[in-house]
C-alpha cells in the first residue's frame, strides 16, 4: 500500500474512532451543569426586576435599575446608585462597571472602578 493510501487511511481511523469518544464530564446526567444557588440567584434577579447577565468571561451578574435613573445628582447622597460627575445625574443601572468619574457623598470628583 503506498504511503499516502496508508497516512489517509490511519487518518480515516483516528476521525471515526475520535467520534466515538464521550462527552465528558458535561453530558453525566448526574452532574448539574448550573448550580442550584445560581439558578435561585438568576430567578430572584429577574423577580427583583433585574437582568442576569454575562459579565467578564464567566462570571454572571444581575443587574437592576436604580429608582433615580438619570436625576439630577450633586453628590452621591443623591443617588440609590452612582451620581456620575460629567452628567450629574444617578446611574441607571447598579452595579455600574467599568472606570467612571463619580461624584463622591461630599460632592467631590474622584474616578471610581467598579468590577
Amino acid at each position: 500500500m503506498p504511503a499516502f493510501a496508508r497516512f489517509a487511511a490511519m487518518m480515516c481511523s483516528v476521525l471515526v474512532l475520535g467520534s466515538c469518544q464521550e462527552d465528558g464530564v458535561a453530558s453525566r446526567p448526574d452532574v448539574p451543569r448550573v448550580p442550584p444557588m445560581v439558578t435561585e440567584a438568576r430567578t430572584q434577579c429577574e423577580r427583583d426586576g433585574g437582568t442576569w447577565a454575562l459579565r467578564g468571561s464567566a462570571l454572571f451578574t444581575c443587574y437592576r435599575p436604580t429608582s433615580d435613573a438619570n436625576k439630577s445628582c450633586s453628590s452621591g447622597n443623591d443617588c440609590e446608585g452612582l451620581c456620575l460627575a460629567r452628567s450629574r445625574t444617578c446611574a441607571p443601572i447598579t452595579p455600574f462597571l467599568g472606570c467612571h468619574e463619580v461624584l463622591t457623598d461630599g460632592g467631590t470628583r474622584a474616578t471610581r472602578c467598579v468590577n
